[in-house]
């Protein structure tokens, strides 16, 4: 089903300190996609059953809204939450079939989310399968500028940012409604910022290049749905232990050598689990967290604020891009021999 019409989209509340006599920051985006996707699950492997977006413009007034759900083409995982079931999605058009009119509201704008990277992530696998590009370059989730305005919520979950604004849910966990509650707390939040002055938590979205499903072996088709107290719709993927000591931390100009720590943070345009088993092959260890023995940090976005990037500052630890990686990859130094 889908669903785009500005003359019907809900009318946004207009309760907000009102700044039209302001300055409006030069740097701020002119365009905003403000986004929710619905998902059999949150695994790698899982798909999108439902998206929504609502196009904003500098200032955060709707020009327009879109919806349409998808066939998964698979279990469509957790009915209990979005209400998506087997008989509904059978119906409904395929990723590729709509990804170019999901494209045409993307583009040249901020994606906007309540935990963006989530969102961003299963659009650009949606993307990749597809073998397409998401036309996204930046991102700016709704978490992260509520920190970054100090705002008073008891935590961070899309309700309590919609309480703070008073803004009211119709239908909880349906795309559609999700992403207009986030448009109507996402402008007064843009409103505040511009205000302050406030710099709005931008990253980069790093297009997804490469992709490879894994074998889906355990997995329903269409049809046949697990219930909510399974617990299997979302899979957990165990490496085995890195065989070789850690020999250090990597120099610049220098081989990596098998045994080094390596962590990842930010969007790569390799599928991160296909880096990571590369990474593996080679005879890294792929390190989840880092800390002081952590050998590199690989990131495509060495100015982002995330928690990564933070802590390899503090601890000195060397930081590459994904393309730079992907050259040491080729020729990795043997552990040094016990003997």
């Amino acid at each position: 089903m889908l669903e785009d019409d500005a003359a019907t989209a809900p009318t946004l509340s207009t309760e907000y300190p009102d700044s039209a006599g302001s300055p409006w920051p030069a740097e701020y985006p002119r365009s905003y996609a403000v986004v929710d996707v619905e998902t059999t699950g949150l695994a790698r492997d899982d798909r999108i059953v439902s998206a929504a977006v609502y196009r904003l413009d500098a200032r955060g007034e709707v020009e327009d809204h879109w919806y349409t759900e998808v066939n998964p083409e698979r279990d469509p995982g957790p009915v209990w939450i979005h209400g998506l079931t087997s008989e509904v999605l059978d119906g409904a058009p395929l990723f590729p079939e709509i990804a170019g009119d999901f494209a045409e509201r993307l583009e040249n704008r901020v994606l906007v989310a309540h935990n963006a990277a989530f969102d961003w992530s299963m659009i650009a696998r949606e993307y990749a399968r597809a073998g397409r590009t998401a036309p996204v370059r930046q991102r700016l989730c709704t978490i992260a500028l509520a920190k970054e305005l100090r705002l008073p919520l008891p935590n961070h979950k899309l309700e309590s940012l919609a309480a703070h604004y008073g803004v009211v849910a119709r239908r909880a966990h349906h795309a559609l409604d999700d992403a207009r509650v986030l448009a109507e707390a996402f402008r007064p939040s843009l409103r505040l910022a511009a205000d302050s002055g406030v710099r709005l938590p931008l990253l980069s979205c790093q297009p997804l290049t490469e992709w490879s499903d894994r074998p889906a072996h355990s997995r329903p088709a269409i049809g046949h749905q697990r219930g909510p107290r399974s617990g299997t719709w979302r899979p957990s993927r165990k490496r085995p232990a890195c065989p070789y000591p850690n020999p250090g931390r990597y120099a610049a100009g220098q081989r990596l050598t098998q045994g080094m720590r390596v962590a990842f943070s930010g969007d790569t345009s390799v599928d991160r689990e296909l880096l990571e088993d590369r990474a593996v092959e080679a005879g890294l260890h792929v390190a989840t967290s880092l800390s002081r023995l952590t050998s590199l940090l690989v990131t495509n976005d060495p100015d982002a604020g995330t928690s990564k990037v933070a802590r390899a500052r503090s601890f000195g630890t060397p930081v590459i891009d994904e393309a730079a990686f992907m050259q040491l990859l080729q020729d990795v130094a043997p552990a040094p021999s016990s003997g």
